[in-house]
């Protein structure tokens, strides 16, 4: 595998670092490509639960601009290509697991890295991060599902403004205004995040996948089709093992045990 990315197997999961620091972990293909055949492998793999972070002073930069200068190539780049063959199937597998993917964003996250880890499950992130939809500043749009989960997580005027402006904001308030799932002590950072991943791949699985397969299909469904999702979700949940054992373990007073099935 590609020496960008390092992924360290934890058993029930996975940790997968994006590895150019000297880059601030800026995509290229090779490591669009390494990233998601990480991703397939987890999967594959029967993982249960994935952390996606950074190596050195932050999680991602977004995508390294060399490989798309036009003053270097014989005409315009085609960036709808680079969306549809590298960024736009990396979301669609991040929301398609059926695990939790968990992010720490351990400093700047920019762009298309901070679309990235708005597409993953849990973010958690330090208190020294940074997030920036910086694309103006380029003359580009929010990519990588950015233009999709900036109003739905925070309205139109606020995806607007951070959209817009490209200023910095920072993991307190990102955290603040619900983009975000915590905001930690740079120190404690990584430790709750392992310590989290570890806990979902002890989790009822089944129930997690459920979980996280309506809530991101409320945002287009009427009522009355996502009660029908509902229910044929907790039917599928009701006959698994894993139910099972949470009601026995909750009648006796005990710790469940889930197998993730």
């Amino acid at each position: 595998m590609s020496d960008t990315i390092l992924t360290t197997d934890h058993g029930g999961w996975v940790e997968i670092t994006l590895n150019r620091p000297n880059r601030m972990n800026s995509f290229t293909e090779e490591m669009h490509r390494a990233l998601y055949a990480a991703l397939e492998a987890a999967r594959d793999g029967g993982k249960r639960a994935v952390l996606l972070t950074g190596a050195g002073r932050g999680v991602c930069a977004g995508q390294d601009l060399g490989d798309r200068d036009p003053s270097k190539m014989d005409g315009p780049p085609d960036l709808g290509q680079t969306v549809q063959t590298f960024y736009a199937p990396l979301v669609r597998l991040i929301r398609a697991l059926e695990f939790p993917v968990v992010c720490a964003v351990n400093g700047a996250a920019a762009g298309a890295g901070a679309n990235l880890a708005l597409a993953c499950d849990m973010v958690l992130a330090a208190e020294s991060a940074r997030f920036i939809q910086s694309f103006a500043k380029i003359g580009l749009i929010p990519d990588t599902g950015g233009s999709w989960h900036l109003p739905h997580l925070l309205g139109e005027a606020r995806a607007k403004g951070l959209a817009l402006t490209a200023e910095p904001f920072s993991a307190q308030q990102a955290a603040d205004w619900g983009l975000i799932w915590k905001c930690l002590p740079d120190a404690a950072l990584m430790d709750k995040a392992r310590a989290m991943a570890a806990r979902f791949a002890e989790g009822p699985t089944l129930s997690y996948a459920q979980s996280k397969a309506c809530i991101q299909a409320a945002a287009t469904a009427s009522l009355e089709d996502h009660l029908e999702r509902e229910a044929a979700a907790l039917k599928l949940c009701g006959e698994s093992a894993d139910y099972a054992e949470g009601v026995s373990a909750f009648l006796e007073k005990r710790a469940p045990r889930f197998q993730g099935r």
